[in-house]
């Protein structure tokens, strides 16, 4: 994967730990959700997830960062847990001056859905 861009998407989780378990349960949803549409739009893999302080993330990887964001979005913004924000990596993890943008979903979008 040294060559693919990423988006990480990430979640705020009840309390300081792994969140509840209905949290955990809509991350996985949405997961099998995803994988459905990257699959569909041949635009990239979900690469897993990973719970702890708090916060959830999913991880995303393929060619094109933009076109990966563009086949997640609508799930994204209708997801029973909401996403906090998406990060969106146009060059390899391993590349630290590669150009990076934040979307930020929230109430002022209307995604702001709740379980």
């Amino acid at each position: 994967m040294s060559d693919e861009h990423a988006v990480f998407v990430n979640f705020v989780l009840t309390g300081d730990g792994f969140g509840e378990e209905a949290e955990r349960d809509a991350v996985y949803e949405l997961e099998d959700r995803l994988e459905a549409a990257l699959a569909a739009a041949g635009s990239g893999e979900l690469d897993g997830h990973e719970f702890g302080a708090g916060n959830a993330q999913i991880y995303l990887y393929g060619p094109d960062a933009d076109a990966l964001f563009r086949s997640v979005e609508p799930l994204l913004r209708t997801a029973g847990l909401p996403p906090t924000d998406a990060v969106l990596r146009f060059g390899s993890v391993e590349d630290e001056g590669c150009r990076v943008e934040v979307v930020r979903f929230g109430e002022e979008d209307g995604s702001n859905g709740g379980l």
